[in-house]
């Protein structure tokens, strides 16, 4: 069965209730969990530090008296890589990154919020939107979801995992926040890991990758696909895309997601200089969105946003390069992340 039809089945099952929908067979099940073993004496021969704080206002030499320089407020959710977890300065999270990027594009002040937690499934995103919307300021300009990886490792039914996601991106839509989901990583790409298990983590990922894209924009949402974490740098270089624990992200690799994420994220806010006019040269096209979140889990950094259903548009925006940031001041009390 193809990735698209596979991804349908799976946004299907979550859209009408479907909860037993899987992405293995019970024989490949047993594999991966005998692999998986051996994995975890291979995986985290260092110990990841804990993610560094990040929340604040990027971007203060842009303020100013006009309303309409007034800070944009950008929210980050979901686990570990959503985090920061694997860095050890604030400026290399990419709540940072992405923060500093955006007040520059826009040339206004950011003010960053952080709910995400490490070791975090898709079931824990209503805990995170619910804090959000709790503040008294109200729901952020943009939200960045990143998520999926903890869902594969731990087993997360796909459509559960999936509905909760698309519930997660219908809650902030409707609180009016602009919503970017970076889908599943590719676990494939983890350096100690060996086939079987290689090939299975690939599979599933992409699989799931492609789920959480159809559900995504059906709820008004954008997705850029982070595949083997959104460059094959990764593949060619793991030991420099890795931190210390080798399996999260090391501060190149986390430059090199949020270049991939920022011209999304600006295009949502309408500050990007590219426009959504396809570009046949740059291979982005108009497709029926199950066939475009399977192309977009195919290659990492695509981007895919909706269109007149049941069509999508897949795009491969232009990236900048990312300098190291960190916040100006904190944030206003009302902005303050109290975990």
């Amino acid at each position: 069965m193809s990735r698209a039809r596979v991804a349908r089945r799976i946004a299907a099952g979550a859209a009408y209730g479907g909860g037993s929908i899987g992405l293995l067979g019970v024989a490949a099940v047993g594999v991966l969990l005998a692999e998986v073993q051996l994995a975890k004496r291979s995986v985290g021969g260092g110990v990841a530090p804990l993610p560094p704080g990040a929340e604040g206002l990027y971007g203060r030499s842009f303020g100013s008296s006009d309303p309409a320089s007034a800070p944009l407020r950008l929210a980050l959710l979901g686990d570990s890589t959503a985090a920061g977890q694997g860095v050890r300065r604030s400026g290399q999270t990419p709540g940072a990154l992405l923060a500093s990027g955006l007040a520059a594009v826009a040339e206004r002040p950011v003010v960053l919020r952080n709910v995400a937690l490490p070791g975090a499934r898709s079931d824990d995103l209503e805990r995170q939107v619910s804090l959000l919307l709790a503040t008294p300021a109200g729901p952020p300009d943009v939200c960045v979801i990143m998520i999926g990886a903890n869902d594969v490792t731990h087993r997360m039914p796909a459509t559960e995992s999936v509905r909760c996601l698309a519930t997660a991106v219908r809650r902030l839509r409707t609180a009016g926040a602009e919503v970017i989901v970076g889908t599943c990583p590719d676990l494939g790409t983890i350096e100690p890991v060996y086939q079987p298990l290689r090939w299975l983590a690939r599979r599933v990922s992409r699989q799931l990758a492609a789920a959480q894209t159809i559900v995504v924009v059906e709820q008004g949402g954008r997705t850029v696909s982070l595949g083997d974490l959104l460059g094959p740098e990764f593949a060619a270089n793991p030991r420099e895309m890795f931190g210390v624990d080798n399996f999260h992200p090391s501060a190149e690799g986390y430059a090199t997601a949020s270049m991939a994420m920022l011209p999304t994220l600006c295009a949502a806010l309408g500050v990007w200089p590219d426009t959504d006019r396809l570009e046949p040269d740059r291979h982005e096209n108009m497709l029926p969105v199950a066939k475009a979140a399977a192309e977009a889990a195919r290659e990492a950094g695509t981007e895919v946003t909706g269109a007149r259903a049941p069509w999508a548009l897949l795009k491969h925006r232009r990236r900048r390069r990312l300098p190291e940031a960190a916040p100006e001041a904190a944030p206003s009390e009302a902005d303050a992340h109290h975990p």
